[in-house]
């Protein structure tokens, strides 16, 4: 291309692009076209909405962001993951249990009633009354002196009227309970030191369910426990008490499984010394009670443990629902260790409500409390007058 051509095409390019101005200008004129938009107003609006942003790259000089933490804030411990749970008090469970109780137990208080509510009581309706008595595991000492002292009432006072009778049975049925018993725990050892709470038993009792539950009573009072999981035979029995103790908060001392159990009741006394708990609640093994040698080992963890403080009760739990056998029970128990109370477990579950009787003529010692239902509440403490009336509801 020669000079002359190249300066043609330079003069019509140029033409074609002031033309183009001139037509944007007086389309612009019209108000056809938006005004221009300064580079200002360009820039703020692409940093604002940008398409593709780009990371912000500290340069060497610069120091990375950062995001403050409220002073309040700093070192605070990280919230625990489980909810500590605050148990209702015992006195407010005795109605609900009353009311079960009486659901399962009626069938006594009914047969009894129904022999005294007749209007000529013969011998035969006195032996009915006897037998009745007998089934419910009164056993035969306290079912002949709650029916000569009946005998002997209705004769005297010539009772004919079913509500009189009524009346009649029920004191006589609270004054063969005992309601002059103490049926506290003793929670306070000597010179401050925490009460120590023994719990023994054979298998299948429902005994490390009723030391947990005792927990749960204890905390809902207002004291500080410490749990000992001395059945080292069973890891079940240890893993069900660490989880009772959780729930309310509760520290668990526990030994290798398999492990010496009077060392466990050892260092739990110890710990709730440190500690300073107010009482210290040692579950052991289940132990059968024919077996001497572990009898005898149950002897060796009170022992152990009164090397630290004296044992301040010692809490016999028995199943309802085994009837005489659980006076077999009791019997060796007591020969052993000095049981001071029995829990009553299952009572819900039975009609044999007399055990409560027979138990505490064969011991020597009161009923303190009773297990109905399978809650975690369901431990509540024995007074006579509440079963009485239960029975016979």
């Amino acid at each position: 291309m020669t000079n002359t051509e190249l300066l043609v095409a330079l003069i019509a390019v140029a033409v074609v692009v002031l033309g183009g101005g001139a037509a944007l200008l007086v389309r612009r004129g019209r108000g056809e076209l938006p005004p221009p938009r300064d580079l200002d107003a360009i820039t703020e609006e692409y940093i604002e909405h940008p398409e593709h942003p780009e990371p912000h790259l500290p340069s060497e000089d610069e120091e990375p962001p950062f995001e403050e933490v409220p002073a309040d804030e700093k070192d605070q411990p990280t919230a625990p993951t489980t909810t500590v749970e605050r148990p209702e008090p015992a006195q407010g469970r005795l109605v609900r249990l009353r009311a079960r109780l009486a659901r399962s137990n009626s069938s006594l208080g009914r047969g009894l009633l129904a022999v005294l509510g007749r209007a000529d009581l013969d011998d035969a309706a006195w032996e009915e009354l006897e037998d009745t008595l007998l089934a419910a595991d009164v056993g035969v000492g306290p079912t002949t002196e709650l029916v000569d002292r009946l005998r002997t009432r209705v004769r005297v006072e010539g009772i004919t009227d079913p509500e009189a009778a009524r009346r009649a049975l029920r004191e006589e049925l609270v004054a063969l309970v005992d309601p002059t018993l103490d049926r506290s725990l003793a929670l306070q050892g000597p010179e401050g030191t925490p009460g120590v709470v023994l719990v023994v038993g054979v298998n299948g009792t429902g005994k490390t369910t009723t030391v947990g539950r005792l927990a749960r009573v204890l905390v809902a009072e207002d004291r500080t426990v410490v749990l000992g999981a001395a059945d080292t035979f069973r890891a079940a029995a240890a893993d069900q008490l660490s989880t009772w103790g959780q729930r309310v908060g509760v520290d668990v001392v526990r030994g290798p499984e398999g492990g010496d159990p009077a060392s466990v009741g050892f260092d739990t006394v110890k710990q709730g010394l440190e500690t300073g708990a107010d009482v210290v609640v040692i579950d052991t093994a289940g132990r059968l009670h024919t077996k001497a040698g572990l009898m005898d080992e149950l002897g060796k963890v009170k022992r152990v443990a009164e090397k630290q403080a004296p044992v301040t009760e010692v809490l016999l739990v028995i199943d309802a629902t085994t009837g005489q056998n659980g006076l077999r029970q009791a019997q060796v128990f007591g020969e052993v260790v000095k049981v001071t109370g029995v829990v009553l477990t299952k009572l819900d579950g039975t009609a044999k409500g007399g055990i409560v009787v027979a138990v505490q003529r064969e011991l020597g010692v009161p009923v303190k409390y009773v297990g109905l239902g399978e809650g975690a509440d369901d431990l509540a403490p024995f007074d006579a007058e509440e079963f009485v009336d239960a029975l016979l509801a």
